[in-house]
């Protein structure tokens, strides 16, 4: 069977980042798309953000207290984002859901999409250990979360599941 992966549509090479750029593209994620099996959002547009967009963080760095309502999703001049960012994420998840995805490759960093590290609040570039929005949600939810740094791991994860 060949499985469906979720991916950042900014590591496709979409221009949806908050400064209106892209992360990519990449050779693996291409081959991939080649092959039929990406879902890509963004979720953050997909929440009715504009890009280009004021930068967001979580104070604290943490999306499992977004979700808890711990925490809201800030930009860097004071607008409160956090309904947009938790919409992404629950549009992440039916997507995960409708298509049976069990690995997302998500944007490294981000407070949407960021799996191991995420700012802290502060906008002075520190970084925090924990989870974007999206990303805390789907793993949450089973799914094997990568970033772009990981996509080795993710092909072995994927190569796992398809045999």
């Amino acid at each position: 069977m060949s499985h469906k992966l979720l991916i950042s549509r900014c590591l496709l090479g979409h221009p949806v980042r908050y400064d209106g750029g892209a992360s990519g593209p990449y050779a693996q994620l291409a081959q991939w798309q080649a092959e039929g099996r990406v879902v890509a959002l963004c979720p953050e547009v997909a929440g009715g953000l504009p890009t280009p967009r004021a930068p967001a963080e979580i104070p604290g760095g943490q999306g499992v207290d977004v979700l808890a309502g711990r925490a809201p999703v800030m930009t860097a001049v004071g607008e409160d984002v956090t309904e947009a960012f938790v919409s992404g994420a629950q549009q992440a998840l039916e997507l995960v859901t409708q298509h049976g995805i069990r690995i997302a490759i998500l944007k490294a960093n981000s407070p949407s999409c960021g799996n191991l590290l995420t700012y802290d609040g502060s906008f002075g570039g520190v970084k925090v250990e924990g989870q974007g929005v999206t990303a805390a949600l789907l793993i949450r939810a089973g799914v094997q979360v990568f970033s772009e740094l990981e996509l080795e791991d993710a092909a072995q994860a994927l190569a796992a599941l398809d045999l």
